[in-house]
């Protein structure tokens, strides 16, 4: 028989082909799974297409969404017979595409894994299955006067699951660390279904540090199945300063005046004046909507800290030349002020039809030329872009705003973010600093590392999961797809793993 040779019959073929792995997919999933915990059908699979970043879809074959970690080892070690690849997802609140299916492939939800196992107030620990939100543990810790820390943005619906997946941080990581400083122990399921503990509940755990590696790899090395956390007091007293400045060089460069005073605030933030307009009719945080920009300083702990911390900061904010400087009058005040910054993507949606999240970090005695560059960059694409983002730690979040129905724009918005990501590489940061990498910066991950580097990134892949199985083609470009973005030079056969191939799972 030929082989086909035209459109239509590779179509029809892909087709058949697609239609004989659902069937045997569909045989093996319902052999280890109830049906309840399985769907198949477009209308019920078609809301996991995507994760937060909706431009980029992918209908997958399956939705596996099991109950415990045997029925998650049983889908792992099904789809590695049928060779049927597999993304894990939490909430799908990630803004990468992580958790975006690939083609002929299924999604291997956490979210009934829900339960919180222990709370250990002595021991100051919280240990939970994936599918637990964010917000819920420290929800559950709140009796102990205990409370998890990292806050990202997404708390009251992101998982612990994606937060380690993503490594997340959120407004306070600048005082309390990110995800990767706040997870003790993590047990997973690799992509053969084994069952692996990394780190360790006590002060240090022997061997190599996977945990650390683990932490952050978007789902590409394993599957969290449980996690122990650390839980913090909460501060007796907790005030933020609002201040305002006329423009917003002047409000970047008093962020690394703050911390070379030897001051570490709980949240360091900043708004520019187009996100504070755009929040404040969403929320009526109580904004300056005059000013260039805001910062947001919050200081906690014991009064007295907090009295003096306050003091300092605002003494620092005021030698900068802020033309405004409010102090939070109680704490219903305090959580005002954090709701608009925690609110900002949502409101977006206000002044704009669609916007596009970028993700840089750079140093913090750069924010003032970055965010300079980041203007003249809205001005050569012709795109507005509101800066709301966390000025502690130089993790920029400038929200490209566009219209997906007009001609172009989002091709153009996207080659935007291509351009603040180069811009933040130039100033010595880097591409992500809590997003992660996804499908959105695999381009920009040629623009940050050289050859060798994303060689040893594959050989760690390698490492956990051989075959390829657990998200594949995301987060590590091959290096042909370097080579091809033109940021390197790549001949056949010169470099370790330059060829793997795109397409492994036919």
């Amino acid at each position: 028989m030929n082989a086909p040779d035209t459109d239509s019959e590779l179509r029809a073929a892909a087709a058949a082909r697609q239609r004989a792995t659902l069937a045997a997919l569909r045989t093996a999933l319902l052999a280890v799974l109830p049906p309840h915990c399985l769907l198949f059908d477009e209308e019920d699979t078609r809301p996991y297409e995507c994760d937060g970043l909706t431009a980029y879809r992918q209908l997958p074959l399956a939705v596996a969404l099991p109950e415990n970690e045997a029925q998650v080892v049983a889908v792992l070690r099904a789809c590695r017979e049928l060779r049927v690849p597999i993304v894990p997802r939490g909430a799908g609140t990630g803004l990468s595409g992580g958790a975006m299916p690939v083609a002929e492939g299924i999604v291997l939800s956490t979210a009934k894994m829900n339960r919180i196992v222990a709370i250990d107030a002595q021991a100051r620990t919280a240990t939970v299955q994936p599918g637990v939100r964010n917000l819920a543990i420290s929800e559950a810790a709140a009796g102990h006067r205990l409370y998890y820390a990292p806050d990202p943005s997404s708390q009251i619906a992101c998982t612990i699951g994606g937060n380690i997946a993503e490594n997340s941080g959120g407004v306070h990581c600048l005082k309390y660390g990110l995800t990767l400083h706040n997870v003790l122990r993590v047990r997973m399921a690799t992509a053969d279904g084994d069952i692996v503990e990394l780190g360790s509940c006590g002060p240090d755990a022997a061997g190599l540090d996977l945990l650390a590696v683990f932490v952050g790899s978007e789902g590409m090395l394993g599957v969290v199945l449980e996690a122990t956390v650390k839980l913090v007091p909460k501060p007796p007293q907790a005030s933020v300063i609002m201040a305002s400045f006329d423009s917003v060089v002047r409000g970047a460069d008093p962020v690394a005046d703050v911390i070379s005073a030897g001051i570490i605030p709980a949240g360091l933030e900043m708004m520019d004046r187009t996100s504070a307009r755009m929040v404040e009719p969403f929320v009526r945080a109580g904004y300056d909507t005059d000013a260039a920009a805001i910062l947001l300083c919050e200081s906690d702990g014991l009064p007295e800290e907090v009295e003096e911390e306050i003091a300092r900061m605002s003494a620092v904010l005021a030698r900068a030349g802020a033309t405004a400087i409010a102090v939070s009058r109680d704490e219903a005040e305090r959580l005002r002020f954090w709701s608009g910054r925690k609110n900002a993507f949502p409101a977006a949606g206000r002044i704009s039809p669609d916007y596009y999240c970028m993700d840089g970090t750079i140093p913090r005695r750069r924010l003032a030329e970055v965010l300079t560059g980041i203007d003249a960059l809205a001005v050569e694409y012709g795109l507005r872009c509101a800066n709301v983002f966390h000025a502690g730690d130089g993790n920029l979040h400038p929200l490209i705003l566009f219209d997906a129905n007009a001609p172009g724009e989002f091709a153009r918005a996207e080659k935007f973010g291509e351009a603040i990501l180069a811009l933040c590489v130039a100033a010595g940061g880097t591409i992500t600093g809590e997003h992660g990498v996804g499908i959105e910066k695999l381009d920009s991950m040629c623009e940050q590392f050289t050859v060798e580097e994303i060689a040893a990134f594959i050989a760690v892949k390698r490492a956990f999961d051989p075959a390829r199985q657990l998200n594949p083609d995301k987060a590590i470009p091959t290096l042909d797809r370097c080579a091809q973005y033109g940021r390197r030079k790549v001949d056949a056969g010169l470099f370790k793993f330059a060829h793997v191939p795109v397409a492994r799972h036919a």
